[in-house]
């Protein structure tokens, strides 16, 4: 009998998750649906998958470099032209071309005006390779984890689409990209802990501090840039950054703040979760403890834990800089020029609020979860 009654819950559980899933997903489609104004003219311009069957000029030097461009025919293998045999041009360049040989998947630019017909080879076609590495990371992920892995894997597929199809369309729209990633925040911490732990004390007390923590480190962040005269308008690419806003709603300002909320967020969760989780099997065994003794096992944890997430926030920024770190390093640029350029104090600010939100959240969590926990004894 009471089996049958958990399978009830269950079924009714399940019902309610799969409703709330397709009327979130509904609006989520309804409200990416948007009409972009036509920034760069594209007109009889594609890009398309190819392959290439013939090298008509090679651009190899002697010593094995390459200069210039090569001459190859491609079978081209979707859009208009499919099937159709073409010559196009595949230039030495680090970003885009591709040293060609024959049988090598391409992507192909074709430009198309009237009868003419111009086709310069893009890139590599390297989307199998990355579908594979992905879809390797999410197996290996539910192979380790199990039933948890597997529930991990659909959160960072919600929070991808999250990101794409809510919080871009927000910014787009001209939402407060602050407020944007607030949102954000909080529908990405609730859905990644209901679904690796459901809904329980420690889960409650992890998404709270997790968001309160998040949101102190963005509000320093953005104390930090109103004194240090930094803003989103000093970040690289401003100017098509300025050039988008100026066709649509776009806040560029906050855009760059917005970003360390996002950048913190997983950091945050795991320190907030690991600490609620530690709290809970405590109180488990001994449930005499008060909220004072709870939140003190709380800190001595989360004091192990602070250093070495503090340095893989830190680690993560420099790793993201490195470039400007080496050009810096390498030009033997002076004290004084390097501390106030834009691009350093960006990253310190990244990397220091992060860090902020990490050791907030050890007392916020520890303190939310001990009275939580104790809640009906308390009373």
């Amino acid at each position: 009998m009471l089996n049958d009654t958990k399978k009830r819950k269950d079924i009714k559980h399940g019902l309610v998750i799969i409703i709330i899933s397709i009327l979130f997903f509904a609006f989520l489609h309804y409200f990416s649906n948007i009409q972009k104004p036509e920034l760069v003219n594209r007109k009889g311009t594609s890009y398309e998958k190819a392959v290439v069957t013939e090298i008509l000029q090679d651009n190899i030097q002697e010593d094995g470099s390459r200069i210039g461009y090569q001459k190859v025919k491609v079978k081209i293998l979707s859009g208009k032209l499919k099937g159709q045999i073409k010559e196009a041009t595949s230039f030495a360049g680090n970003l885009y071309g591709a040293n060609c040989t024959v049988g090598m998947k391409v992507i192909v630019n074709i430009n198309q005006h009237e009868d003419n017909i111009l086709i310069s080879v893009y890139s590599y076609d390297r989307s199998k390779v990355i579908y594979a590495f992905v879809g390797m990371f999410l197996a290996i992920l539910w192979a380790i984890g199990g039933k948890k892995g597997l529930k991990s894997a659909i959160a960072l597929i919600f929070t991808f689409i999250c990101i794409i199809y809510l919080f871009l369309p927000m910014l787009y729209k001209g939402y407060s990209p602050f407020l944007s990633a607030v949102i954000l925040i909080i529908l990405i911490t609730i859905v990644s802990l209901y679904l690796i732990d459901g809904i329980s004390k420690k889960s409650v007390a992890a998404m709270i501090g997790t968001t309160l923590g998040v949101i102190i480190a963005g509000v320093l962040a953005f104390l930090f840039g109103k004194f240090a005269g930094i803003s989103g308008y000093n970040v690289s690419q401003i100017e098509e950054l300025v050039f988008i806003a100026n066709n649509t709603k776009l806040q560029i300002g906050g855009i760059l703040f917005a970003g360390i909320l996002i950048a913190s967020l997983g950091a945050v969760m795991d320190v907030s979760m690991s600490i609620a989780s530690t709290l809970s099997e405590i109180y488990s065994h001994n449930n005499d403890m008060s909220v004072k003794e709870l939140f003190k096992s709380g800190i001595n944890v989360g004091r192990d834990m602070m250093g070495t997430m503090s340095n893989t926030l830190i680690l993560a920024f420099t790793g993201g800089s490195i470039n400007t770190l080496i050009l810096n390093y390498a030009y033997d640029l002076r004290y004084n020029q390097i501390i106030n350029m834009y691009d350093i104090g960006i990253e310190i600010m990244q990397g220091v609020s992060g860090s902020i939100a990490v050791i907030l959240s050890v007392p916020l969590v520890s303190l939310i979860a001990a009275l939580i926990l104790t809640y009906k004894k308390e009373v």
